[in-house]
């Protein structure tokens, strides 16, 4: 099976983030005074296929944990699709 996912790489909540901290300041700047809290991450989308939704979770899971998301300064949520 084929399988289409998204992922969100996000700092940890209890972590400062900088960037979303910028654009957040210079949002007023623009006029634009009725937003707050950005917090800015990565989005990643690709295909895996698996025998089964379980083994996609598992690919899945297993590339976040060694790859892409910094287990110390980001938290992840994904989503999978089968296509």
């Amino acid at each position: 099976m084929k399988f289409a996912v998204k992922i969100n790489i996000m700092p940890q909540d209890a972590l400062l983030d900088p960037q979303g901290k910028t654009v957040e300041n210079n949002t007023t700047k623009l006029g634009i005074d009725n937003i707050s809290n950005i917090r800015i991450g990565k989005h990643i989308t690709f295909h895996v296929e698996s025998e089964s939704l379980k083994e996609a979770k598992e690919t899945i899971e297993s590339i976040c944990d060694k790859l892409l998301v910094n287990q110390i300064t980001e938290q992840y949520t994904y989503e999978v699709i089968k296509t």
